[in-house]
């Protein structure tokens, strides 16, 4: 795993992010070309430097060393402010929540190959409502086998035990504390350049765990019908028509198999799918680079009762470099997601993003962003929209600390018979990071 040379500054503009920018990089990290890696100079796309990844050697943490392993702890001190908690659309509470992030990650150095692994948690504590109070943690290891300078084998695995935000469309709106899962998740994968070819794939499964809710009247509220196990399978073909431009194609099954019915009249949504995806990856001088695809997307379920969703299926992210210094980043995606709510299977999920990060001074800087969704549920009279922005700083102090402040805003608008709760929250949050 190659080191992080840049893990104070990635930590801070990250907290400073605006919420939907994290499921779309997300996305983008689930490409096949980024989970098996570039290799080769014909499929490098590294010819400028993104302002969150650039280095600066005065604001690096040295790290501890531990045999031919790096150590690098660090802790993330939060003050939020919460204008909505619990993400209702009228009598809405706010409240101050202090969160502590403890982290250590562990890096090799050695010139082939890579080992890493970490542990981090999140605790969370809020002033007036200690019900919503919680213990996140995390961990997990990766490691990646060289097997030439064109071809390489990469796996991983994670660990989590989660909170599931209020914000959230899935969350029930009436439980007394938020919902807990836990999420296992594992993948293998592989790439090999041959000229101007390069195929890959990936496999990968995800189990999912969730706590039963209760609500204030000590009714339990049953999550046993959202428990899962996600698998899928894809394969890529990229090829190269120029040193800056490779077109492919991508293919990726997936199952997904839930452990019970979600209600005595509802069965399971156990159902299977398919995404294909053709598309380019490109580096247009020092100017701009990213990848585009287009394709067809289809899901279906065991059971009759759910109908089978299909349609036109995307994934994009361009970045622009106006100048050295500034880095505009424009994201996309159209998914079939899970659902959890009761006599849906799942919903057509589309997105559209648009991030900047601005380097002021070399250890000033600067982001703002703006993502739009939409959500079509599939045997339900329900779409769901947000509007998710954010504007923040980070000032990064010397090599072991540094401060960011953020503000936030999501709102969520719900149409139709069995639509949702139309709500806004504002947040703003003081990240103090020290690392080591």
């Amino acid at each position: 795993m190659p080191r992080l040379t840049t893990r104070l500054t990635c930590a801070l503009l990250l907290t400073a992010a605006v919420p939907a920018q994290q499921a779309l990089a997300q996305t983008a990290r689930g490409s096949l070309a980024s989970a098996a890696g570039q290799t080769g100079d014909l499929f490098a796309r590294d010819r400028v430097v993104a302002v969150r990844d650039r280095p600066r050697p005065d604001y690096e943490a040295l790290g501890v060393p531990f045999g031919t392993f790096m150590a690098y702890p660090r802790v993330q001190l939060d003050a939020e402010y919460n204008d909505n908690i619990f993400a209702v659309a009228t009598g809405a509470d706010d409240d101050w929540i202090v969160r502590i992030k403890p982290e250590v990650s562990l890096e090799s150095g050695w010139s082939r190959h890579s080992l890493g692994a970490y542990a981090r948690g999140t605790i969370s504590r809020y002033q007036d409502f200690d019900g919503e109070n919680s213990e996140d943690y995390g961990v997990g290891a990766a490691g990646r086998l060289d097997i030439t300078r064109a071809a390489n084998l990469a796996a991983g695995a994670d660990y989590a035990s989660l909170t599931e935000p209020r914000t959230s469309s899935n969350a029930p709106a009436s439980t007394v504390e938020p919902i807990s899962y836990s999420l296992a998740s594992g993948y293998l994968a592989g790439s090999r350049v041959s000229g101007r070819v390069k195929l890959s794939g990936r496999g990968d499964i995800r189990t999912y765990d969730y706590e039963d809710g209760v609500t204030l009247t000590g009714v339990e509220i049953d999550q046993d019908n959202r428990d899962r196990t996600v698998t899928s399978l894809s394969g890529r073909g990229d090829y190269a028509i120029s040193p800056a431009t490779a077109l492919f194609v991508q293919a990726t099954a997936n199952s997904r198999d839930y452990d019970t019915a979600t209600s005595l009249l509802l069965p399971a949504r156990d159902s299977d799918g398919y995404e294909i995806l053709a598309g380019a990856n490109f580096e247009i001088g020092a100017l701009s680079r990213g990848e585009i695809a287009v394709g067809y997307i289809n899901q279906e379920f065991d059971e009759a009762v759910y109908s089978k969703i299909d349609g036109f299926g995307a994934r994009a992210q361009v970045e622009w470099f106006p100048t050295q210094l500034t880095t505009v980043t424009a994201t996309g995606s159209r998914t079939i997601e899970d659902s959890g709510i009761a006599g849906s299977g799942g919903y057509l999920s589309s997105a559209v993003g648009l991030a900047v990060d601005h380097e002021l001074m070399r250890n000033v800087l600067l982001n703002a962003g703006v993502t739009f969704s939409r959500d079509q549920y599939e045997g339900l009279d329900r779409e769901d929209e947000r509007l998710q922005a954010s504007v923040g700083g980070t000032y990064l102090m010397n090599r072991t600390l540094g401060i960011s402040l953020a503000a936030s805003r999501f709102e969520q608008t719900s149409d139709g018979v069995a639509g949702g709760v139309d709500f806004e929250v504002n947040r703003l949050t003081l990240s103090l990071v020290a690392q080591f």
